[in-house]
């Protein structure tokens, strides 16, 4: 089996994530909003849960929110501490976008869950921070002539549907949400981004700090183009991938040519028959 490319450098996003601990709940803004969707969701399903996992960097929040009984909160490293068969829903919390490996991730997730168990994964898609990503692409080639990684790569929503059944689960759906956020100035944005734990841990980026020319380029880039009532605009579009444990009770796909009504008869229509 073909090993993923190692993207992301999990000792520096530990790292950060613990810096953004100190900032209190300055940014938990966005894991109680998405929190508050998956809630919804769970109402929606006509299904008890009994035993359930939420993993993500600030878990706690969602047990909270999602008030579901014996509810483990568990850090989402690449290695995930579940045990096989043992859960009825498991939760990723906006942290599927760190993974290195998100298929394996999801492939752990179905194997915790019982048949006809439940898994959620959140993260962060491709529209996110758009407006920010190309503010410092442009300040950075007019400032020093040339790109670096600044933001990470962030999947688009019809190929990360495409994870949950390369992960083996059955019935899949992947759907989004994009948030629209303002703030008095990209900087406070930035600020927000920290307090978040959500800054750049990419492999490839560049070890030196962004030069203050750049920087100050960047902002008033992203203060002309993104700007609505004296207040920066910025995007978060999170990705919500829903699937399920195999399992016999599930309804099945009818087979190639079992159909035994005309879609003209539904229709109430005469086909158009040319000869």
């Amino acid at each position: 089996m073909q090993t993923p490319p190692l993207l992301f450098d999990h000792a520096l996003l530990a790292r950060r994530r613990a810096r953004a601990a100190t900032f209190g709940d300055k940014g938990d803004f966005l894991h109680r909003e998405i929190a508050g969707h998956v809630s919804e969701r769970l109402m929606e399903v006509k299904k008890t849960f009994t035993d359930a996992a939420i993993i993500g960097p600030r878990p706690e929040i969602w047990a909270r929110t999602l008030g579901l009984p014996h509810m483990a909160c568990l850090p989402d490293q690449e290695t995930l501490p579940l045990q096989p068969e043992t859960l009825d829903v498991v939760i990723n919390g906006l942290a599927l976008h760190w993974a290195n490996d998100p298929v394996g991730q999801l492939v752990q997730m179905r194997r915790a869950l019982r048949p006809d168990g439940l898994m959620i994964a959140t993260m962060f898609g491709g529209e996110t921070l758009h407006e920010l990503r190309a503010a410092l692409a442009e300040a950075e080639t007019l400032i020093e002539g040339g790109l670096s990684p600044r933001i990470a790569p962030m999947g688009e929503i019809r190929e990360l549907g495409g994870l949950i059944q390369r992960a083996g689960m059955a019935l899949p759906v992947a759907d989004s949400v994009v948030l629209n956020v303002t703030y008095e100035t990209p900087l406070h944005l930035m600020q927000d981004l920290r307090a978040m734990g959500e800054t750049n841990v990419m492999l490839a980026r560049r070890k030196t700090p962004m030069r203050r020319e750049t920087l100050l380029k960047a902002m008033e880039i992203y203060t002309h183009n993104y700007s609505t009532d004296g207040r920066i605009n910025a995007t978060f579009e999170v990705i919500f991938l829903t699937g399920w444990a195999p399992s016999d009770t599930q309804p099945k796909p009818l087979r190639p040519g079992s159909a035994t009504t005309r879609l003209a008869d539904v229709l109430g229509t005469v086909p158009d028959v040319k000869g």
